[in-house]
């Protein structure tokens, strides 16, 4: 395996990482600071990092079907990574959900 490959993933999961914490990366700004003060929907945001997680799953699906039935091209090896990136990305979204769902309950529960 290349190591530029494991610096690669290592520096999406920091990214994960400190996306998940709300904070900036080093050298980087919060997503109000890049939009110029315009705000941001949520809802789009939400929608695109869900089509990420479907789509990573989706890729390492097709990866380790393609490993399944003998295709020549197929890598065990990717197709492992690929497996781990998805199961990674749905457990970051789960821990968002639950996150979510904490903060309505809690609202839920504050006197008016």
């Amino acid at each position: 395996m290349d190591v530029s490959k494991i610096d690669s993933m290592l520096a999406q999961l920091r990214t994960g990482a400190a996306l998940a914490a709300g904070k900036p990366m080093e050298g980087g700004t919060r997503l109000s600071e890049n939009m110029g003060g315009n705000g941001v929907d949520f809802g789009t945001v939400l929608k695109n990092s869900l089509d990420q997680v479907n789509n990573t799953q989706q890729r390492a699906a097709k990866l380790a079907r393609d490993f399944e039935v003998g295709e020549p091209e197929a890598n065990l090896t990717e197709a492992m990574i690929a497996m781990q990136k998805a199961s990674l990305s749905f457990n970051y979204t789960l821990q968002v959900r639950n996150k979510l769902v904490a903060a309505y309950q809690e609202i839920m529960n504050m006197p008016v």
